[in-house]
């Protein structure tokens, strides 16, 4: 039988079966490609999803998907700081924050991103909100990311065989193995991420894919709240390839613990505009600090990850300088005048 058949015909266990690497990497280019009715793909997706999905089924996923997407040359050694969502925090926009620092401490960074899914405003909304218009920017690019060393990939406009999909996973309402496969897909092809995970129980496995499709490095981490971020409230853990699971507080990277709370977002004018505040040095307020904090802790993880920071404090202190400078604002100026 096909591996549409295949994945359809439940065991008694009431499992679908396992697949190779190269089974999966079938299995979805035939549902990217239309081979697969929308039931048999709603059924498959399920199923994985309940028995949680191999190292070797997401990174033939991820195979198919990169296989039909559209790519974009980058710098050598750009880097794509993302999570997978589904952390239900609704919180301000940390990885688009801290997107905008690193690359103002001259590390590349092509941003992949999209809409929110399961928040109130993602990347793509929040940069929109500052003034980014998201067709020029998928239009320029590879042209920003030679000039300026930031871009934003916008997913819709990468990956058009993911369109007859989407409906689909909104209609499941839950976590899919897309929501795994997406960070993994980034039209630059970086070769080294910053990944938050909102399951941390589901890292060793997550790794394990990343290790199959030969990436230089990749850090995935994930708040005790349950964060897909690094916590500025308390532990998170965090994982590198080859490594063990370890356990960071921000008192680690030698910063203070904020209430979650503090972090609350709301639409993308509301992340917007603490963005912005952000970037202009604003601490005013314990929002200001915390949001300030939070991106500092990641934007430390993402340094470490793109070999520019030899420790955490180092990566604090790089990031940090990045802001009071006013050099991440000047950058954010700039691309969206450009």
């Amino acid at each position: 039988p096909g591996f549409a058949q295949r994945a359809q015909r439940k065991q008694s266990s009431q499992r679908i079966m396992m697949l190779s690497l190269s089974e999966s990497e079938t299995l979805f280019g035939q549902m990217l490609d239309g081979e697969m009715s929308d039931a048999e793909i709603k059924a498959t997706l399920i199923e994985m999803a309940e028995r949680d999905e191999t190292s070797e089924e997401i990174a033939g996923a991820i195979r198919a998907m990169r296989a039909r997407m559209i790519c974009v040359n980058a710098p050598e050694g750009a880097i794509d700081v993302c999570g997978t969502g589904g952390d239900g925090a609704h919180s301000l926009n940390v990885s688009t924050a801290v997107a905008i620092v690193v690359a103002a401490c001259e590390v590349p960074v092509a941003k992949h991103g999209n809409r929110a899914a399961s928040s109130k405003a993602g990347g793509a909304d929040t940069l929109e909100a500052l003034g980014l218009n998201l067709d020029r920017a998928a239009e320029t690019a590879e042209q920003t990311l030679a000039d300026l060393g930031i871009a934003f990939l916008f997913a819709q406009k990468y990956h058009p065989a993911l369109g007859r999909i989407a409906p689909i996973r909104r209609e499941i309402g839950r976590r899919t193995i897309f929501n795994l496969t997406g960070p993994a897909c980034n039209p630059a092809g970086v070769k080294r991420q910053l990944i938050g995970v909102a399951r941390s129980d589901f890292m060793p496995v997550y790794a394990g894919a990343f290790e199959l499709l030969g990436y230089d490095d990749v850090m995935l981490v994930a708040g005790d709240e349950p964060l897909d971020e690094l916590s500025i409230s308390g532990p998170s853990k965090f994982i590198r390839l080859g490594r063990p699971v370890e356990r960071i507080i921000p008192e680690d990277a030698g910063l203070p613990r904020h209430p979650t709370e503090t972090l609350k977002g709301g639409d993308a004018h509301y992340n917007a505009t603490a963005l912005r505040r952000l970037l202009a040095g604003t601490q005013e307020t314990a929002q200001d600090s915390a949001y300030r904090d939070a991106v500092l802790f990641n934007a430390a993880a993402a340094l470490l990850v793109a070999g520019d920071a030899r420790d955490w404090l180092s990566g604090v202190e790089e990031a940090a300088e990045a802001i009071d400078k006013g050099l991440a604002k000047t950058l954010l100026d700039c691309w969206i005048k450009y």
